[in-house]
């Protein structure tokens, strides 16, 4: 895996269901690194705390391999890397290859990998659509976020070296597949709520798939 653009957001706003609304998922490609921090990205905008950023989500990546697939659905919008919200775009990232816990150095940063991206209205107001929404569950390929081990620097062109494979773990595509699916994986389910990799929020909505 291969950095190919580093991203960042300034602050946008726009209306929905008539309150202002204050999003860091209008992205635009850097031409400089980006320095991984525990909570977040360096000078990238959170807006809301509550499901961005922080220990678990400090940073999201998405595959320069799934472009072509969105391009293909929305050709009117402008496109650059980091359209799909992501602060790394990183060539062959496989979410069916990552599993949650897994332990990467990238750049002079050490990451581990958390939890799959799931589509929010903030993302559909940027494609125009809530169609996107039930698009982004269907296709499966929703990039992961990840949690920042040692705090670096990262830049373009800088590749992913894997340092430690979870054990007792699930792919970052099954855990996507499980938060959507009808009939749950009770296995998956269960490696994920033992787990310390997956925040406690998250766990909490997990636990109710089991009654």
């Amino acid at each position: 895996m291969k950095v190919t653009s580093t991203n960042i957001a300034q602050p946008t706003t726009f209306t929905w269901q008539g309150k202002e609304v204050t999003t860091g998922i209008y992205k635009k490609p850097t031409d400089v690194p980006i320095i991984l921090e525990r909570e977040n990205v360096r000078g990238d905008e959170v807006s809301d705390r509550r499901v961005h950023g922080g220990a678990f989500k400090a940073c999201y990546l998405f595959s320069t391999n799934e472009y072509p697939y969105w391009k293909n659905l929305y050709p009117n919008l402008e496109w650059t890397y980091g359209m799909l919200g992501e602060n790394l775009t990183v060539e062959n990232l496989d979410e069916k290859t990552l599993f949650v816990g897994d332990v990467y150095s990238i750049g002079n940063a050490k990451v581990q990998i958390t939890i799959p991206r799931e589509p929010c209205f903030k993302f559909a107001h940027k494609f125009g659509t809530e169609a996107v929404l039930h698009q982004f569950i269907e296709h499966g390929y929703s990039g992961t976020y990840v949690s920042v081990l040692e705090e670096g620097e990262v830049k373009t062109g800088d590749t992913f070296q894997l340092i430690e494979r979870a054990e007792n773990s699930i792919s970052i595509f099954n855990f996507f597949e499980l938060l959507f699916a009808k009939e749950k994986n009770k296995i998956h389910l269960n490696l994920l709520l033992n787990s310390s990799i997956i925040p406690q929020r998250l766990k909490k909505r997990l636990e109710l798939f089991q009654r």
